[in-house]
């Protein structure tokens, strides 16, 4: 991770954490407001990344945080020390049947494995959902969320909150006035590396105490539980059943520009040139080639992007024309253009390439936007999100189907969109769609 990387997480926890320890103020100020002023919120999970979520979130004046939810019952305890009438579950099935008829909106930042069942399910209690990123852990998930929020007509957002920063706005707004051209290609990249080549431990631990091993699986099949952190708090980005590997982790932010400055839709296919994930673990050093249709900002008659993580980078051959000596940032994007080129940092202001041939180009002027009061604001009714489900599942699909490549490696997959599979290998569908644990069935998911 960069060291700018890291200095932007830092400051977001810091400043979530100021935010959700004044939070208490808000709430007894807004306990006599009119309901229609008030956005009455629930998060699942209440530490981590939920926890920045709902600090941020429940920062805005008109939100009321109600009831949280999360398996570590140590965790979410903890918030009413800041939250003194916050009520806790650790089931989240319970909170939505108890509270649904007390909330408008909620948060879900689980673990990726969880975040279809429980977003579906809040959806279809009428709830409005910021889904934390990938939005699901299985393609077909995505494509439900997605028509589900759209039928019932709810506010969603998912939280890749960079999409709604300057940085990103601006290389959009780049590439979509033909600052370097129309583009050729697009090479993208992460340094992180959730990936493990181990086998799976063949040892049981004891259960920690609050914590509920069997709704933390949730929708998985039953198995040991291994401690010393292979699966929680934070290690399950890892494993093939619960996390989405690098490429899901940081896909669906490093992708999103592109996705969106190209206006891309579905892939046409997807080959993967690097290792194959173990029978549990994601591999590290994926290198991914999709191609996509063309578009108003592509060279045709095919639109190629190549992923790349852990230790891979792009080659010389593709870099040194346009970078020169200039080296790549620990993440981010290059786009090639017929004019051009366009380095975008992960978290910083694009480059134009050649900077010689872009000096005093008159660059657009975009501010960024509070992406989580983005989210507040629309569910009161002021305003539309940048992320909502019905771009962020298609973002996601495209996304987790570099994943599914990473199955079969050196094979060409073709995907017709259409209808959700891979038509050249049936081997895949069950990487597409998976089956929920008996008794963790969910309506809308299970039986589509």
């Amino acid at each position: 991770m960069s060291g700018l990387l890291r200095s932007d997480r830092r400051q977001f926890l810091k400043q979530a954490a100021a935010v959700a320890f004044a939070a208490p103020a808000f709430i007894r100020n807004l306990t006599a407001a009119p309901p229609s002023e008030v956005v009455r919120h629930a998060s699942f999970g209440a530490s981590g990344m939920a926890g920045a979520d709902l600090g941020a979130i429940t920062s805005h004046k008109k939100v009321k945080f109600v009831c949280v939810a999360d398996v570590d019952l140590k965790r979410a305890e903890a918030l009413k020390k800041n939250h003194p009438e916050l009520r806790v579950y650790q089931d989240w099935r319970e909170l939505l049947d108890k509270e649904h008829k007390n909330l408008d909106s909620v948060n879900v930042s689980t673990p990726d494995h969880m975040h279809a069942p429980i977003g579906m399910t809040a959806m279809q209690h009428g709830l409005h959902v910021y889904g934390q990123k990938p939005l699901t852990h299985d393609v077909f998930e995505s494509r439900r969320l997605a028509q589900v929020a759209t039928e019932k007509k709810l506010v969603t957002q998912m939280g890749i909150q960079i999409h709604s920063s300057s940085e990103y706005r601006t290389a959009v707004a780049l590439i979509q006035s033909d600052a370097i051209g129309k583009v050729k290609e697009v090479h993208s990249w992460s340094s992180k590396k959730w990936g493990d080549s181990s086998g799976l431990p063949q040892h049981e631990d004891p259960i920690p105490d609050g914590f509920n091993w069997d709704e933390w699986l949730g929708i998985c099949a039953k198995r040991p539980f291994i401690g010393n952190g292979y699966y929680h708090p934070g290690n399950w980005r890892k494993r093939l059943d619960f996390g989405t590997g690098t490429f899901g982790d940081m896909g669906c932010h490093i992708f999103d520009p592109v996705f969106k400055a190209m206006d891309l839709t579905a892939p046409l296919t997807a080959l993967s040139t690097g290792p194959a994930p173990s029978a549990t673990n994601w591999a590290n050093d994926a290198v991914v080639h999709f191609t996509f249709p063309q578009t108003k900002y592509s060279v045709g008659p095919t639109f190629p992007i190549t992923w790349y993580d852990g230790d891979q980078r792009p080659s010389k051959e593709v870099t040194g024309p346009v970078l020169g000596d200039k080296g790549l940032p620990d993440q981010g994007s290059l786009f090639i253009g017929e004019k051009g080129a366009l380095l975008l940092p992960h978290v910083a202001q694009p480059i134009l390439l050649p900077e010689k041939q872009y000096e005093g180009f008159e660059r657009p002027k975009i501010n960024g936007d509070n992406h989580w009061h983005q989210f507040v604001e629309a569910v009161m009714g002021n305003g539309t999100t940048l992320a909502p489900f019905s771009y962020a599942g298609p973002l996601t699909e495209s996304v987790l189907l570099g994943g599914v490549a990473t199955h079969f490696p050196n094979k060409l997959l073709e995907w017709d969109a259409a209808n959700v599979k891979f038509t050249n290998e049936p081997e895949a569908a069950r990487l597409i769609r998976r089956t929920y644990r008996k008794g963790w069935e969910v309506a809308g998911l299970s039986d589509a």
